[in-house]
């Protein structure tokens, strides 16, 4: 992902963090030459240094059969907003675009097994909707084992993370105070988002 320096995130907590809130993520690797992707939840979680992300898809997605071993990126992103050159303080400017993108890289694992598989189901229910889990644990065994085998789950350790934060740090103060002023008082959620994480940079 192309970074100029002040727009480069490197503090891996913060990545982290914004990855755990807009997780909802892209997969992306190839068949034969060509780029493929998928749209996935993903649960993101530390151990020790390691960055894991896990997830799952439908096994009639081939998509998975070219995890070859090979490196995958993962795309995470939002919230976006378009920055109008009204906010600038000079009427010599263009417009631009403001948001946060995280590109990271690893090689997936395929989770194996019924039990293997039951667990990263039961910890993805865990991460989005706890309360459903004693629910899930209640289903037919026939029809919960049907679902578990409709599915391709995979892990993926993280070995490279880049993270760009692209909030108007090139703009001056009252440029980036007048682009904050706007978006809290809309009633955009979107916005109001960009507006936070520029007041947080």
């Amino acid at each position: 992902m192309y970074i100029p320096n002040h727009f480069r995130e490197e503090d891996k907590q913060k990545i982290v963090a914004f990855m755990q809130q807009y997780n909802f993520g892209i997969v992306v690797n190839t068949k034969n030459g060509l780029p493929i992707a998928t749209h996935l939840p993903f649960v993101i979680e530390e151990r020790g240094d390691d960055v894991i992300l896990t997830s799952h898809m439908a096994f009639a997605n081939e998509q998975w059969k070219y995890f070859d071993g090979s490196e995958v990126l993962i795309i995470f992103s939002e919230p976006h907003a378009y920055i109008s050159p009204k906010f600038y303080e000079k009427k010599q400017n263009v417009p631009t675009w403001n948001f946060v993108a995280v590109h990271c890289y690893g090689i997936p694992k395929f989770v194996e097994g019924d039990e293997a598989m039951l667990q990263l189901l039961e910890k993805t229910i865990l991460s989005f909707e706890a309360d459903y889990l004693n629910q899930f644990k209640e289903l037919d065994e026939k029809y919960k084992m049907g679902s578990l085998h409709g599915i391709k789950g995979f892990e993926i350790v993280v070995n490279k993370i880049e993270g760009k934060y692209k909030l108007s740090q090139n703009k001056t103060e009252k440029e980036r105070e007048n682009i904050i002023t706007a978006f809290e008082k809309t009633d955009d959620d979107n916005l109001r988002a960009i507006a936070e994480l520029m007041k947080k940079k």
